[in-house]
């Protein structure tokens, strides 16, 4: 069973992690996909793997925290395959690990201008098209870090809670409109940001890995599949809320 078949799906930060495991997720459910990123040839590596398993997907370079890149990005959803049905806001940077003390104006700055702004122009210029469109669904990517408190990671927690709330704002003025917006709010995910922190601060490992009840890390495909659920009619229903995907690490 095909879930998005024949929808247009925008995914930023498609270059690599959950990002490109939920292009390749929703290409692999009949949707057209665009894969936005400011890295092209990782961006066009996840065109080719999805091409090589028999999907339709199209690159643009997008930094998201530019909203002119941010419109081009919608734009070229409209240009080469008539429009927009899902918008996954997914693009972001950990930014450092630090208390708060401690932590750099600019780099608290970058954090705010990717993680939150991005996630505002994408909704944004994605809404203007869904309107032209007869609606859609949204979904941004939040984190346990925008739930509760996670020590050292001031600014990324920040962001994430207002992605969070920013979400319920859509949500609610866009219900008559058939546009639906939701978050993901994932725990702790083996990407290559997870695998950086751990190079930067190998004493994190063990503390990862005893973060969430249920054991192991998570894997992209696990957030991917949460996502492709709420793009999907299955959800239907489902509007303004933040998903948590994170192994029960909020139930403690």
């Amino acid at each position: 069973m095909k879930l998005v078949e024949d929808r247009v799906a925008v995914v930023t930060g498609a270059a690599s992690g959950i990002g490109r495991t939920t292009a390749k997720t929703f290409a692999d459910h009949g949707a057209s996909v665009v894969v936005a990123d400011v890295d092209a040839d990782a961006g066009a590596e996840t065109v080719a793997e999805i091409a090589d398993d028999g999907g339709e997907a199209t690159f643009v370079q997008t930094d998201v925290s530019d909203p002119d890149d941010a419109k081009a990005m919608i734009e070229t959803a409209v240009d080469e395959f008539g429009g927009i049905d899902v918008l996954y806001n997914n693009a972001a940077i950990e930014g450092p690990v630090a208390r708060l003390d401690e932590y750099e104006n600019d780099a608290f700055e970058q954090v705010i201008e990717v993680n939150l702004k991005g996630v505002w122009y994408g909704m944004k210029y994605g809404i203007e098209a869904m309107l032209a469109d007869g609606g859609g669904s949204i979904i941004s990517a939040s984190s346990i870090g925008g739930e509760v408190a996670v020590p050292q990671y001031s600014g990324y927690g920040a962001a994430k809670a207002a992605v969070s709330h920013l979400t319920k704002y859509a949500a609610i003025e866009y219900a008559e409109d058939g546009i639906r917006a939701n978050a993901v709010a994932p725990g702790i995910v083996r990407t290559n940001m997870i695998e950086r922190t751990i190079e930067e601060h190998p004493e994190m490992e063990a503390q990862f890995l005893e973060t969430e009840p249920m054991p192991g890390l998570a894997d992209p495909q696990e957030i991917a599949n949460a996502v492709l659920f709420l793009g999907s009619d299955l959800s239907s229903r489902v509007t303004g809320t933040t998903l948590p995907v994170e192994g029960g690490y909020l139930a403690q």
